[in-house]
């Protein structure tokens, strides 16, 4: 179901500001910090408000129609329709690197049997040391 679709059966309003906001999102084809957003958006229609577009970002992040992570320390989001996938991260180099949305599966059916939890992991960041920074430690 397209994210207009998901709006819309909501009963929320499709505003232009959304509208612009899904669109940037979904050409980008990358992750996108919440700043580059508001950057594009404002770079687009200038009279739009940052606050508007943060509230914009959480509200299509609760009803799924962007993935939001965390990346380098900020808020990095992503069209939903790109699927779940994580990241491996240097906190030495910065280097980054996707990993595939089965990297958790163990965990998670582990977490299940022990504790009859089912986490979500939808868009983790692990933080460590790449092999050519741990060689440099």
């Amino acid at each position: 179901m397209s994210c207009i679709t998901t709006i819309k059966e909501r009963g929320l309003k499709l505003t232009p500001q959304r509208r612009l906001i899904l669109d940037i999102i979904d050409k980008s084809h990358t992750h996108l910090t919440a700043e580059e957003i508001v950057s594009l958006v404002q770079a687009k229609m200038p009279g739009v408000n940052k606050s508007t577009i943060y509230r914009t970002l959480e509200l299509l992040d609760e009803i799924g129609c962007v993935v939001k992570g965390e990346s380098h320390s900020r808020f990095i989001y992503h069209h939903a329709e790109e699927g779940h996938h994580h990241h491996i991260e240097c906190r030495a180099c910065g280097n980054t690197v996707d990993c595939g949305e089965d990297l958790f599966a163990s965990v998670e059916e582990a977490i299940y049997k022990k504790y009859g939890f089912c986490a979500d992991f939808k868009h983790t960041v692990i933080k460590g040391l790449c092999s050519q920074c741990s060689i440099r430690t």
